[in-house]
């Protein structure tokens, strides 16, 4: 089936990734972290708003420098992520970075 923003869902280490941008960002994370320069990072992360609603992280990044960075694997962002995005931003003391 095809996506209708041509994502090609994607498999690696026995993960089914949405896109083949979201699986390349897990490949340079697990990098990044044999490297160093990331202790340890999260996958599918939810994050809960009024309403019953739901924004799903695709990474929550821990680096080694202290920092961490919420990160969205976007190649269209659509109403409704975008509308999701300014609550969890609003809610939460967090900016999303969009990879």
């Amino acid at each position: 089936m095809k996506h209708k923003f041509h994502a090609k869902q994607t498999e690696l280490d026995g993960i089914k990734f949405a896109s083949k941008k979201e699986a390349k960002r897990y490949e340079n994370l697990k990098m990044l972290q044999k490297g160093g320069a990331v202790l340890f990072f999260l996958r599918q992360t939810p994050f809960h708003l009024p309403g019953g609603i739901k924004y799903i992280a695709d990474f929550i990044v821990f680096w080694s420098d202290g920092n961490v960075t919420i990160e969205d694997c976007k190649g269209f962002k659509t109403q409704q992520y975008k509308t999701k995005k300014k609550m969890v931003e609003s809610l939460y003391p967090i900016h999303i970075k969009e990879i």
